[in-house]
């Protein structure tokens, strides 16, 4: 199966929770709400990867259109409402969303504005569709620590309330987490929890540093592949590692499908989940993930039920919230 495949045959899992913990707002809207947003017809080559995506920085040129229609309080509402709607119909049960505030901050609009707007429409969508959310705020790494920490403290009041954590994302490769350690130690002092995107395509330094600042997750966490001192960390600290198998694929985390380390991860007894990243983006879907895991990598029914349950466990969710998904 090519990772921009069809799949072949579709997985169900009635018996255990479908639960994305890793999912991007800008990188997940349809194509029919960004037409919508925009007043214009786009074509799918313009919102989704192609094929022979050479890198990271390629991928990441497709979040310029979807990022236009997040820029006042209609379109992050109408945004918030549509990612719901899909993850509806993708039959999640509880679903966190991560976006990066500082990017639709405007003259206009300030970031609690920013928030409250997507909150809105996810709440709006819950209502709706009935899937339990969570909304992670991105700090993002080309951004100043004062701004980032603003970005958060205001976040901060949001916190069981729609946001459920804070995250740091951007390029890796040119600000390593070392940059960041401070501002982390700040989030944890504020009682806010947080997942980092590590080891996407940077070192396995930079997931070491994001476990010693405090990282509940690391998103991604592709560089311990072979790094058995990190891997060790990271189970002993019980570390949930959101695993995205086909945009780490389409952004050459590594260098090709036999490298991809999830039978490597859930062997060392690694709290692994899986997730979508970029729906749009990417073109997938949980089911997609899924299907392509157990064709390529030899991943059985109970490793992804068992993968479902590590998502509940890891999830930025209250107990409550927890009882329900479990129901």
């Amino acid at each position: 199966m090519d990772i921009n495949g069809e799949t072949k045959q579709k997985v169900t899992m009635d018996s255990v929770p479908r639960i994305d913990l890793h999912c991007h707002l800008d990188g997940s809207l349809s194509q029919g709400c960004i037409e919508e947003l925009l007043g214009r017809p786009v074509s799918r080559e313009e919102l989704q990867v192609e094929p022979d995506c050479r890198d990271l920085a390629q991928y990441l040129e497709k979040f310029d259109l979807p990022l236009l229609c997040l820029q006042n309080p209609a379109g992050l509402k109408r945004a918030g409402f549509d990612f719901m709607k899909n993850a509806s119909e993708d039959r999640l049960r509880y679903v966190e969303v991560r976006f990066a505030p500082l990017l639709s901050r405007n003259e206009s609009m300030g970031t609690e504005k920013v928030i409250e707007s997507v909150l809105e429409g996810m709440e709006q969508g819950k209502k709706s569709f009935g899937v339990e959310y969570g909304v992670i705020v991105c700090a993002m790494r080309h951004h100043s620590t004062e701004e980032n920490l603003e970005m958060i403290k205001t976040a901060r009041e949001f916190l069981g309330n729609g946001v459920c954590a804070a995250d740091l994302a951007g390029n890796e490769d040119a600000f390593p987490m070392s940059q960041f350690c401070d501002l982390f130690r700040e989030v944890k002092k504020m009682g806010m929890p947080f997942t980092i995107h590590a080891g996407e395509c940077g070192s396995v330094q930079n997931i070491l540093d994001a476990v010693e600042c405090g990282a509940r997750r690391i998103g991604h966490g592709i560089a311990m592949r072979g790094h058995e001192d990190a891997m060790k960390k990271c189970r002993e600290h019980h570390i949930g590692i959101e695993m995205c198998p086909i945009s780490n694929l389409q952004t050459k985390a590594v260098k090709s499908m036999a490298e991809y380390p999830m039978r490597e991860f859930l062997d060392a007894g690694l709290c692994v989940t899986i997730n979508t990243d970029n729906r749009t983006v990417s073109g997938t879907s949980l089911d997609k993930e899924i299907s392509f895991v157990k064709e390529n990598y030899g991943i059985t029914d109970e490793e992804i039920a068992l993968m479902m349950r590590n998502a509940v466990d890891v999830a930025f969710a209250s107990d409550e919230v927890k009882e329900r998904i479990l129901c």
